[in-house]
Parts: structure tokens; C-alpha cells; sequence
């Protein structure tokens, strides 16, 4: 179903002006109350859709998602009711968690990122928003629809079972770990660099902490200098409970980590102790721990750059708890 903005924006003045002509008296002021805190918006105003687009794609290239955009905007009903969708249907909301990275890319009054649209062959004049774009992990189009032939027919809501098939059907193929791990030990050989081998979940907070701190400037040139890096999804990638089985006989929990040579051989992994898995280095010890594994890899990191390792955990520990305790 087409949708547009001046219409429904004159239909809104219509009704407040008839609400205005009917209500009583306003009553005493009550006391000051603090302000609502204001209600999260679905598509940031502000953001540079490119640049929105750029990083999601970085995320789906790491884990072997698709990116999944959705054009539309803040004031446009249907945009809000399709994201409530996805937070509301726990199929849905598995689906792109595993699955994709979301991206809203907000169209202002049908005048903003329009290059965007003819980039991706966008064609919001003949669908109105929300309208879907599903990149592959190397931003290649792989589909794009209408959302309107995903509502349900004569109805003010959208068919989630349509929603999760359309999901479904453009995810992308399922990824062979044991591929992934080839390509990296072979790299990790040519190069004369360890393998910093790490197993994750989708739904693991201190996976996703663990790998954005690896990003950190003042991170990320030495990991990238010393370290061949590879993450293995212990639920979407074929193959990759057979390979942790090789490094370790116990559950360990995410993330684990265990740091390889170029014949595959482990030279240290993030046990402290029998069944004891540091996951991500946040606590003095866990931190210690984790310097000592980088230590017996064999990399090359002088004293002064394992000290900013271990001054980037701290202060990332740190910001963590005040960001926690907002």
C-alpha cells in the first residue's frame, strides 16, 4: 500500500483541530513532574546513510550475514509498525539476529539519500515506504520489495509469516567452517603469523564485545600485524562444533578462544583453569590471563604494546560499567 506524507500530514492537523474544538477546560496544573525519557526513534536523522550502510556491511563480510535496509521514516506509520514486527515476533527477530544486519536509512520528506536509492535500484515511487533492500556481505543487491506485498490484505498490519518467508528465502547460503578454517591456517602459514581463533554465538554480548574491541584504533594495526583472525559461529556455521572438539572436550562457553599455529597445532587458549574460560578479558585476572596467551603465541609485541593491550581492556572494562550503570 502506497504511502505518502501530505495527506496524512493534513488528516493529523484535521483531527487535532477537532480535538481542540471539543475539549474541556484544562484542569489545575499538576506538580512538576520530571520529563519522559524520549522514546528511541527508529531512523536516526542525523546519520549518513552511506555510512550506516558501510558499517553493517563490515559486520555481515566478518560473520557471513546479509544486510538487510530499510528506507523509510520516523513519521511514516508503516515504517514503525514493520520494526515492531521485527522486535515483537520471536521468529522474526531470530532470523535477523542470525541472519542479517538491519540498517534504517531514514528518507527525510522523500529528499534525502536518494543517491542511495539509485544506487540500489530503489524505486520508492512506486512502492512508498518501508521498502527492503537485501545486500549480499560484498554489498552486491541481491532483492528488492515492496513492503507492501507483505501486509496482509485489507489490514493495518503486516503478515508476519510473509515477512520471515521473504527473511528466509534471501539469507545468505549456509557458511563451511571447516572452509573458513583452511583458507585461514594457510594464510596464517604464508604469512608466519598464529591464528587467533575464536568461537562465538549470534546472541553472545561478550562476543560482540570481544570483537569490537579487536577494532579499536589502538588495537586493531597490532592484531592485524601479528595475528591471522578468524571467528568461527558455533550455531550458523556447518562444521563448527567438529572443530572446537579438536581443541577442547569441554562446553567452554563464549566467546573461547585458543591461538594456533600454521599446522593448526594450539600454542595457548583462554583456560585459566580446567573449564574455567576467561570469555572476554574484563577482570584483572581474566586480563593477565589473556597477555600471557598473546605472549606464548609467538607474536611479536614488545613490552610497551602489551601494556596498551592491557590499558585498552582496562578502559574499555571502565566504560563498560558506566555505560551499565546509566
Amino acid at each position: 500500500m502506497k504511502r505518502f506524507l501530505l495527506p496524512a500530514l493534513s488528516l493529523a492537523l484535521g483531527l487535532s483541530a477537532f480535538a481542540l474544538a471539543r475539549q474541556d477546560p484544562p484542569p489545575a496544573p499538576a506538580p512538576a513532574a520530571k520529563p519522559a525519557k524520549e522514546k528511541a526513534k527508529v531512523y536516526d536523522e542525523t546519520a549518513d546513510g552511506a555510512q550506516q550502510i558501510a558499517t553493517a556491511l563490515a559486520k555481515a563480510k566478518f560473520a557471513h550475514k546479509r544486510v538487510l535496509i530499510q528506507w523509510g521514516a520516523n513519521w511514516c506509520g508503516w515504517c514503525l509498525k514493520l520494526h515492531a514486527l521485527y522486535r515483537s515476533d520471536k521468529d522474526i527477530a531470530h532470523e535477523l539476529l542470525y541472519e542479517y544486519e538491519p540498517v534504517f536509512v531514514d528518507i527525510g520528506q522523500w529528499d534525502k539519500h536518494l543517491d542511495l536509492t539509485a544506487k540500489y535500484q530503489v524505486d520508492l515511487k512506486a512502492h512508498g515506504v518501508p521498502y527492503l533492500t537485501v545486500l549480499d556481505e560484498d554489498g552486491k543487491l541481491v532483492v528488492n520489495q515492496g513492503s507492501d506485498e507483505l501486509e496482509v490484505k485489507d489490514s493495518d498490519h503486516h503478515d508476519p509469516a510473509k515477512v520471515l518467508s521473504f527473511l528466509q528465502k534471501n539469507q545468505a547460503p549456509q557458511t563451511k567452517a571447516d572452509e573458513l578454517l583452511a583458507a585461514a591456517l594457510e594464510r596464517a602459514k604464508s604469512e608466519k603469523k598464529p591464528l587467533f581463533l575464536h568461537f562465538s554465538t549470534p546472541w553472545c554480548h561478550w562476543c560482540r564485545e570481544l570483537e569490537a574491541w579487536m577494532r579499536e584504533p589502538a588495537v586493531a594495526p597490532l592484531f592485524e600485524r601479528e595475528f591471522v583472525d578468524l571467528m568461527l559461529d558455533a550455531e550458523r556455521y556447518a562444521g563448527t562444533t567438529e572443530i572446537l572438539k579438536r581443541y577442547t572436550a569441554e562446553q567452554p562457553g563464549w566467546p573461547w578462544t585458543v591461538i594456533l599455529d600454521g599446522e593448526g597445532h594450539a600454542l595457548a587458549d583462554s583456560y585459566a583453569a580446567k573449564a574455567q574460560n576467561i570469555g572476554f578479558p574484563a577482570s584483572e585476572a581474566e586480563i593477565a590471563h589473556f597477555l600471557e596467551m598473546l605472549k606464548k603465541s609467538g607474536a611479536h609485541l614488545s613490552a610497551a604494546e602489551l601494556e596498551s593491550v592491557r590499558t585498552s581492556l582496562v578502559e574499555r572494562r571502565e566504560r563498560s560499567k558506566q555505560q551499565a550503570g546509566r
